[in-house]
């Protein structure tokens, strides 16, 4: 059953009274993600309860730097609208079969067929979330083209015509906007087909404000000081700005520190409180461990100039 939510009881965010959304009532669901603290930025929740209230025959498609929330912040508005997601990481050898489903050997030795994630999604009116969908092949994802406008699908293999359920709904992620990555940072990206890009609505999701990542530490690290919440973000900040680079190229690092790093490198920090340089010793473990030796050492100067008498190195 569906129910209308208050969005600004549901999202935390500054909203009329009477601005309402509509989900689905509270069930036992377990495609429904787990809800998470997260703080929501206005502009892309009103894209995406947009889309999710009306659809008109488009996927939505979330493009954005590693890290940036593309994922979570679909998840997190499904979580709170008890929406059923089933998650998907594209690869260069997933085929449009894999979505569909397949037939599995049953109690007794009989075949029987069992649902793919596209399958289920369209059926229960669920949301079929392709993270990565920019590195699958192309030819595979025109399958969807028709699906995603409304259209049956069919199931080749029992025969079967489903009738999309009307909140059935296809979102993508990817690093790129489907047209390759001229950056050359993501392994894997692909030049994703015209007629199939063409499909969906875009929108951008880069890092969060510095306020909004406060809000975030906050409730993930509450015992931690606000001024070392803020030189955290700083040095994350300044990592992504070298990272990205500018109109000219890539910038000079391989890696980032993504808001899920931030988060990463925060919770570390408490961990490993007692180390002789909890700060040196997370951020090792949340991030430069897995950088070249030259771009470890530039990042812990960067962090070390944020810090100053804090960094303890």
């Amino acid at each position: 059953m569906m129910q209308q939510y208050s969005i600004a009881d549901t999202f935390g965010i500054p909203a009329p009274a009477s601005m309402k959304v509509e989900g689905f009532s509270p069930a036992h669901n377990p495609y429904v993600p787990i809800k998470k603290s997260y703080v929501f930025r206005k502009d892309h929740l009103r894209d995406v309860l947009a889309f999710l209230g009306s659809a008109n025959g488009d996927g939505l498609y979330l493009t954005g730097p590693t890290g940036s929330g593309k994922t979570s912040l679909l998840e997190q508005v499904a979580a709170r609208l008890h929406w059923g997601v089933h998650s998907v990481t594209g690869h260069g050898r997933l085929e449009l079969n894999d979505l569909l489903g397949q037939y599995m050997l049953a109690d007794g030795g009989a075949m029987k067929w069992i649902d793919g994630p596209l399958t289920l999604a369209v059926r229960l009116g669920h949301i079929l979330l392709i993270n990565e969908i920019d590195a699958v092949d192309p030819a595979e994802l025109i399958g969807l083209n028709e699906v995603v406008e409304g259209k049956p699908l069919t199931i080749p293999q029992t025969g079967d015509v489903i009738l999309p359920h009307p909140k059935f709904r296809l979102v993508a992620t990817g690093n790129s906007q489907g047209a390759g990555d001229p950056s050359g940072l993501y392994q894997g990206v692909l030049r994703q087909n015209l007629a199939f890009l063409d499909r969906f609505r875009l929108m951008e999701v880069g890092y969060p404000e510095p306020e909004d990542e406060m809000k975030l530490l906050a409730d993930v690290v509450p015992s931690m000081p606000e001024t070392l919440r803020e030189s955290m973000i700083k040095v994350a900040n300044q990592i992504r700005k070298v990272f990205m680079g500018g109109q000219d190229g890539a910038g000079m690092l391989s890696v980032t520190l993504s808001t899920r790093g931030l988060v990463r490198w925060a919770t570390l920090v408490a961990t490993f409180k007692s180390a002789p340089n909890a700060l040196a010793y997370s951020l090792d473990r949340a991030l430069t461990l897995r950088a070249e030796a030259s771009e470890r050492e530039a990042i812990h100067r960067i962090a070390k100039d944020v810090f100053g008498d804090d960094w303890q190195v």
